[in-house]
C-alpha cells in the first residue's frame, strides 16, 4: 500500500499534484473518515488519475451553537483509510491557511433553495459550505469533485453553483453508504450512544416507508410521518426538525401534484446530535 502524501499548505499542494497524469479529483471533507467516505474515493479514482482528498473542519458551515469545537478529528486515521483507499494526495490545512485574512467578508449567497429545509434550520451551513467549495476549486483546481448523495441538499447547490458561475468542475453524486442496521454513515455517529442509536435507526426507517408510498406526495409523507411519530416516543425521543420531498432537479418543495424525481429528506435531532438523511425516488412511479 503506497502512503497517500500529507500536504498542510496551497503552496506544497501545487508542487506535489501532477496534472501531467491526466485528471484530477477532488473529495472534500471534513475528516474522520469512514466507509461512506471511502466509497467517495474510490469512486473519484474510477474518474480522474489523481485524486486529492481535503480534510478541513470548515468553522464558516457552523452556528454559534453548533458543534465546532468537538467535532471529530483523527488525521493519522484519516490518512490510513485515504491510503488503504490509494489517494494520491490529503491536503489538511489549517483555518489560517485557508482564510489567511482571517473570516472573509466576502461569502457566496446560495440563493433560495438554501433557506429551505437544513438550510431554514442552520442559516450559516450553506453560505459557509459553498464559499469554502469555491475557495477549495480554486486552490486545487480539479476537473471532477465527488460529493455524497446522504447531503442531498448540499450537493444540489453545489450543481446549482457551477453551473450559474461557469466553474470548468464536473460534479459526481455517490449513493448512500449506510451501516448494516440502516443508517446513514456519518461521522457524527460516534456521538450517538447505543440508545440513542437505536432511536437514529427511525430516519431512514421513515424514508423507506416513504419510498414505499410513492404514489402520490401526500402519501409518502403520511407514511414518513407515521415512522417519525412512533420514534418520538422512544428513549431517547426523536426530535424531527424537517420533514421534506423535493424536485430532484431544483430542490424546490414538492407540490401535492408532482410526478417525477424527487428526494425525500430528513433532519432530526437524537440528544445533542444532528442528523442528516435523504433518498432519492420518484413520485408517482
Amino acid at each position: 500500500m503506497s502512503r497517500s502524501a500529507l500536504v498542510r499548505s496551497v503552496a506544497e499542494l501545487a508542487e506535489v499534484v501532477d496534472r501531467g497524469r491526466g485528471p484530477v479529483a477532488l473529495v472534500m471533507t471534513m475528516g474522520a473518515l469512514h466507509a461512506g467516505h471511502a466509497e467517495l474515493i474510490r469512486a473519484a479514482r474510477r474518474e480522474a488519475a489523481t485524486v486529492v482528498v481535503s480534510v478541513f473542519v470548515n468553522p464558516l458551515q457552523f452556528g454559534a451553537a453548533e458543534d465546532f469545537d468537538r467535532y471529530p478529528r483523527d488525521l493519522d486515521d484519516d490518512l490510513e483509510l485515504c491510503s488503504a483507499e490509494e489517494a494520491d494526495v490529503v491536503f489538511a490545512p489549517t483555518a489560517d491557511e485557508v482564510y489567511p485574512a482571517g473570516e472573509p467578508m466576502v461569502r457566496l449567497d446560495p440563493g433560495p433553495v438554501a433557506r429551505t429545509h437544513e438550510g431554514a434550520l442552520r442559516p450559516d451551513l450553506f453560505p459557509g459550505i459553498l464559499t469554502v467549495v469555491t475557495k477549495f476549486f480554486h486552490l486545487v483546481r480539479p476537473d471532477v469533485a465527488v460529493f455524497g448523495e446522504k447531503d442531498a441538499q448540499q450537493l444540489a447547490l453545489v450543481r446549482r453553483m457551477v453551473a450559474d458561475l461557469n466553474f470548468p468542475v464536473r460534479i459526481v453524486g455517490v449513493p448512500t453508504v449506510r451501516e448494516p442496521d440502516g443508517v446513514a454513515m456519518s461521522s457524527r455517529n460516534a456521538y450517538l450512544s447505543p440508545a440513542e442509536r437505536v432511536t437514529a435507526r427511525s430516519l431512514s426507517r421513515a424514508l423507506r416507508a416513504a419510498r414505499d408510498h410513492r404514489d402520490t406526495t401526500a402519501n409518502a409523507l403520511a407514511a414518513a410521518t407515521g415512522e417519525l411519530e412512533a420514534a418520538t416516543r422512544l428513549d431517547p425521543p426523536l426530535l424531527v426538525k424537517s420533514l421534506t420531498i423535493v424536485d430532484a432537479e431544483t430542490f424546490a418543495v414538492a407540490p401535492e401534484d408532482f410526478r417525477g424525481a424527487a428526494v425525500l429528506g430528513v433532519i432530526a435531532r437524537v440528544g445533542d446530535t444532528h442528523l442528516v438523511d435523504h433518498l432519492p425516488v420518484v413520485i408517482g412511479d
